[in-house]
């Protein structure tokens, strides 16, 4: 998964010199805009469901139908070992208690009370909800499968994606130069990607101010499309596409001089 990561990430790097201001001139290729933005989505895309489709796999073995910490354990540590972005990968019992690759057995926290268990605990898989986790207390994406025995839930696979993880890949591999860089937003306007960490899992209006958000919000009724405005006194020209798998919004966004 790691490797196919790197392979689809590697195309990424053709759009290095892209430019969103129009008639500047540039000796390199010149590629659309929208070409670099549905790249960077799809390998975002790609990678978590990559990551989903391997709880699937694991959530159907029998050690992890047994139920048993100890069973599934060395499958869930070659998970965790394989993969470049996990803060943890976990194994949660209805109950809510849970193990981590991390610690083993979290005798301090459930999981009961986040917003996704009864999903997973009703047979659904999870992708894409924003948390700390407990565990580690990174700002992480959760990708989650069940483990289903007899139409019941019996536990769960699940991955904690850490954000400044797969950001950072992102920023290393796609060279992009300093006034321009890619972010994604969820639907309520939190920054979900980014190359400024700090601002990751802050709201729009937090990073800019309250009008700013509202601009977002009104842009964010669209699936794609141009958007203009201002950051910190900045003229910024950015596009956008939203992801129909995960419900986020990617930008791709550059400093007009």
């Amino acid at each position: 998964m790691s490797k196919f990561f790197s392979l689809v990430v590697a195309v990424i790097l053709m759009v290095s010199s892209l430019t969103l201001q129009a008639g500047s001139k540039s000796s390199a290729i010149k590629l659309d805009p929208r070409v670099a933005l549905g790249t960077y989505k799809g390998i975002v895309e790609d990678h978590l469901g990559g990551v989903l489709r391997t709880a699937r796999v694991i959530a159907l073995t029998s050690e992890a139908q047994s139920a048993k910490w100890q069973s599934v354990k060395p499958l869930l540590d070659r998970l965790s070992n394989d993969l470049a972005t996990d803060a943890t990968v976990w194994f949660v019992l209805p109950d809510g208690s849970y193990y981590s690759t991390e610690t083993g057995a979290v005798s301090d926290q459930n999981l009961k009370d986040r917003q996704y268990f009864p999903k997973l605990m009703a047979g659904q898989d999870v992708l894409g909800d924003l948390v700390i986790s407990k565990s580690t207390g990174h700002r992480s994406i959760i990708v989650a499968s069940p483990v289903m025995v007899n139409g019941k839930a019996v536990a769960a696979v699940g991955v904690s994606v850490r954000v400044r993880l797969l950001s950072g890949l992102l920023e290393s591999d796609t060279k992009l130069p300093d006034n321009a860089y890619f972010y994604a937003l969820d639907p309520d306007n939190k920054i979900v990607l980014h190359r400024n960490v700090d601002r990751m899992f802050k709201s729009v209006s937090d990073v800019g101010d309250e009008s700013l958000g509202k601009a977002f919000k009104a842009v964010l009724t669209k699936d794609q499309g141009i958007f203009n405005y201002t950051l910190h006194g900045k003229k910024m020209s950015s596009i956008f596409l939203k992801s129909a798998t995960l419900g986020w919004y990617f930008f791709i966004a550059q400093e007009q001089k």
